[in-house]
């Protein structure tokens, strides 16, 4: 009779017991299906971010955002505001001309700098506008600079496009915008991808240019995203 008893009143227990089962189930597999895997980003340069002579696929951005899906973050928004030339100056204009939401972005990157050297620009004006950049880079992350991410300006004095005699001047012009764009960087708290040593092989490997010998081939780019995909995958996670 006890066993009877037992019996009859586990049954109902067992049922309520499954039902909090399948409902607790169901809200976890809800909570795995929100918007926390996917992300939106914003790409700001000049030629080293719009990919000139490599297919738009296959510029850094894209490549970042191909790699990223890898590990299941799903790209639901992307921008990119870059043209070949461009200064820091053009770069400022360029975005008070377009319609970029303010903390729209859950990713923004900023590479900026090769042609206020190439043009031989005062380093002063750089910083000034470096740091505009950075501050308009910051407002339009959602989560302000912690979701910003600065890159360094290759070395292109390695390429065939210097003479062998401006190779060196190049090389240290570059370094000094390098070590000031990390300082600030350093100094806001903002994460920073030193590229600068990858290009630098390209000294050895000229399968690491585009056909234009000056700018970055696809495989270049592969490069830069295997490096900093770990930054990256912090920065979103």
């Amino acid at each position: 009779m006890i066993g009877y008893m037992h019996k009859m009143y586990m049954k109902p227990f067992l049922f309520i017991l499954c039902i909090l089962f399948f409902s607790c189930s169901k809200s976890s597999l809800q909570s795995t299906n929100t918007d926390s895997t996917s992300f939106s980003y914003l790409a700001l340069g000049d030629s080293y971010t719009i990919g000139t002579s490599v297919a738009n696929s296959k510029n850094f951005p894209r490549q970042l955002i191909d790699s990223l899906s890898n590990y299941g973050l799903k790209n639901e928004k992307f921008d990119i505001l870059a043209t070949n030339g461009w200064t820091t100056a053009n770069l400022i204009n360029g975005l008070n001309n377009a319609n970029f939401n303010i903390k729209a972005y859950d990713l923004v990157s900023l590479l900026i700098g090769v042609n206020n050297q190439y043009r031989g620009q005062p380093i002063e004006t750089f910083e000034t506008e470096f740091r505009i950049l950075i501050d308009r880079a910051i407002s339009y992350s959602k989560l302000g600079k912690s979701h910003v991410v600065i890159v360094s300006i290759p070395d292109y004095s390695v390429t065939p496009f210097v003479s062998e005699g401006n190779k060196t001047k190049v090389e240290q012009e570059i370094k000094m915008y390098n070590d000031l764009s990390k300082k600030i960087a350093d100094e806001l708290e903002i994460t920073y991808i030193d590229i600068t040593p990858i290009s630098k092989k390209a000294k050895d490997d000229l399968t690491l240019l585009a056909s234009d010998n000056l700018h970055p081939s696809v495989k270049m780019y592969s490069l830069w995203v295997n490096l900093m995909i770990n930054d990256i995958l912090e920065i979103l996670k």
